[in-house]
């Protein structure tokens, strides 16, 4: 029998590629074999991850291309020009997004403080932001009638957390538009393709560092909070979202479309 989690010569297109999660996952999935594109912003940090990966493995394909995800003609260009060098796109995981001061509610303040303007653009960029690449690179997977979409949701998402009222909100919409997509794509191109996304739990990433820990590494109260709710007692670390994005692109979830698949150490289901 064949390996079903096989993802040699897969083409994997990854959004946000060049945050602390996204370049570990492109590092992965590249030194497996897949044929890794990461779209992003950070044109300097994106060659940065190319160089890595290409000294720690010369046979792993890897590649940057800037983008911006609210921008459709720079996404469809980045597709078309993917499409020309491979002839399709195998997988698409949606990794952008981030917050902004004014979309969240510090311990001080109340909702009357929060910035409508910054709420909405955190909407976009996580949401919006998306739902772009989503329409742009499922062209190809419907005309292929196979392909797989991994989004990024949150324990936001699940949980009403002080604070992050703007993320929250857009991950909440981004399960929720994973689970609308399961079924459009299954219904209208076939279950060849699949929409699933991942819910990490707490790691440390660029956006929440100052968040969670203080500048000699401690954690702060929130951090403190985080690590009691989460019974592995610590944070996770980016490698170990790998496996599960591995397990989500590959044929080994053939028949897996629609979930939210959980990374968090258990903060999701610990009640006392």
């Amino acid at each position: 029998m064949r390996n079903l989690f096989d993802i040699k010569d897969n083409v994997t297109v990854i959004t946000g590629g060049t945050g602390v999660l996204g370049r570990t996952i492109a590092k992965y999935l590249a030194i497996n074999g897949a044929k890794v594109i990461i779209l992003g912003r950070k044109e300097e940090t994106g060659k940065e991850i190319v160089v890595e990966v290409e000294k720690e493995n010369p046979c792993g394909s890897i590649e940057f291309m800037k983008t911006d995800v609210m921008d459709r003609a720079a996404v469809q260009a980045n597709c078309d020009a993917i499409l020309a060098k491979y002839g399709k796109i195998d997988t698409l995981l949606n990794a952008a997004g981030g917050n902004m001061p004014g979309a969240t509610i510090a311990p001080d303040k109340n909702f009357f403080d929060l910035d409508p303007e910054q709420f909405q653009k955190v909407l976009n960029l996580n949401l919006t932001g998306t739902v772009i690449p989503t329409q742009i690179f499922l062209q190809p997977m419907a005309t292929q009638g196979k392909g797989a979409i991994i989004n990024f949701s949150s324990m936001a998402a699940f949980r009403p957390m002080t604070r992050v009222c703007g993320y929250a909100a857009a991950k909440a919409g981004i399960s929720n538009f994973t689970a609308y997509m399961a079924t459009e794509c299954a219904k209208k191109f076939g279950g060849g393709i699949r929409v699933n996304a991942i819910a990490p739990g707490f790691f440390l990433t660029e956006q929440n560092r100052t968040l969670l820990t203080n500048p000699d590494g401690s954690y702060t109260q929130r951090g403190e909070d985080v690590i009691r709710q989460t019974p592995f007692g610590r944070m996770g670390k980016p490698e170990e979202l790998c496996g599960t994005i591995h397990y989500l692109m590959s044929d080994a979830s053939k028949f897996v479309t629609g979930t939210v698949a959980v990374v968090d150490g258990g903060f999701n289901i610990y009640t006392m």
